[in-house]
């Protein structure tokens, strides 16, 4: 199967194929020769963008990623991210001018190239003046080092400032926004979608399997499903928990729907995450060989009006049913923020 270049990246006229090489798990859950095979396996069946960040198991993940597509770089649309703590040093990490051009330099020498072709903010930075961080990434780019740049599980009132700070001061805005998009995750549809749209933000979706929910494992009567994240996020996964129980009862109703179309829920899941106008581009992350071919046959799958319709009873539109599923925890939710 060979994916084809059938989309263009927001505003930016970039042509990028339906789904973008997410490599969170190479160099951390999979060896770095097994890692390499699978990108080279994924881009020889057409998809043209990859997508890293500096974090991925702490710089590893780009090293590997900069193997990889050595002799084939100029022919990808390379995106990577800051943020994150790199070591044990706070001063490595977050949004700030001083991190920034450092992280920068560190990500280009890592992937061996040089320059980026999307550099993104992986995550708001409350101690950061968001003006300084837009500053800093117009910069980069009139330094040739970024291309374009984004943010990444950026609500949609930060989006408005990013682009009401950009006019005001004359700076390029924000190109893309990279969010967890799936049949289980639609937080975003309420008000996030519509923002970027009307910006011409260009959407880089993630986590269509709802981090395994979405993966036939999670079915009512199954018993619970092992998950190498359940450590990270606890109570995330947790089908006992009754913040849990509809989610379970959705994603099994999901897998029925997916069975009387013929379809496996992975392929139903990815067609989803497609369809919506505002996604340029769905970042799909394998673990294995066989994970990256069960995702490439679900690109040329259309779901039907009555399918979709059938989607939106079992899941309403903007539906959100855990706060973590958005990609982060909300400031303004947390215990010591809350007035009682």
């Amino acid at each position: 199967m060979t994916i084809e270049v059938t989309r263009t990246l927001g505003r930016t006229g970039v042509p990028i194929t339906p789904f973008t090489l997410g490599t969170m798990n190479f160099g951390r859950w999979q060896e770095e020769d097994e890692s390499i095979r699978i990108i080279h396996s994924a881009l020889d069946a057409g998809i043209t963008s990859v997508d890293t960040a500096d974090v991925y198991a702490q710089g590893v993940t780009e090293e590997v990623v900069g193997k990889a597509i050595a002799g084939r770089r100029d022919d990808l649309f390379l995106a990577t991210k800051f943020h994150g703590t790199i070591g044990n040093n706070p001063f490595q990490a977050g949004n700030s001018r001083r991190w920034i051009t450092r992280a920068v330099e560190d990500s280009l020498r890592r992937l061996g190239t040089d320059r980026i072709d999307l550099y993104q903010a992986h995550r708001p930075d409350p101690a950061t003046s968001l003006l300084e961080t837009l500053q800093t990434l117009n910069d980069l780019i009139r330094q040739g080092k970024i291309l374009y740049y984004g943010t990444s599980v950026f609500p949609a009132h930060q989006q408005v400032e990013a682009h009401w700070l950009a006019e005001r001061y004359g700076l390029i805005a924000p190109h893309t926004e990279q969010l967890p998009y799936s049949l289980l995750v639609r937080g975003v549809e309420r008000e996030v979608f519509p923002t970027v749209q009307k910006y011409g933000v260009g959407v880089l979706s993630y986590g269509p399997l709802a981090a395994g929910w979405l993966s036939g494992k999670y079915r009512v009567g199954a018993g619970q499903p092992e998950s190498a994240r359940s450590e990270l996020i606890p109570g995330r996964f947790d089908i006992a928990a009754s913040a849990n129980q509809r989610k379970l009862r959705a994603a099994d109703a999901l897998a029925n729907l997916a069975e009387e179309n013929g379809l496996s829920l992975v392929e139903l899941a990815i067609a989803f995450a497609l369809n919506h106008p505002a996604v340029s581009s769905v970042i799909i992350g394998p673990r294995t060989q066989e994970h990256l071919e069960a995702y490439l046959k679900a690109v040329d799958i259309r779901l039907t009006d009555d399918v979709l319709d059938r989607i939106d009873e079992i899941v309403e539109p903007g539906t959100q049913f855990h706060d973590r599923d958005t990609g982060r925890d909300t400031p303004s939710l947390q215990p010591a923020a809350l007035r009682r």
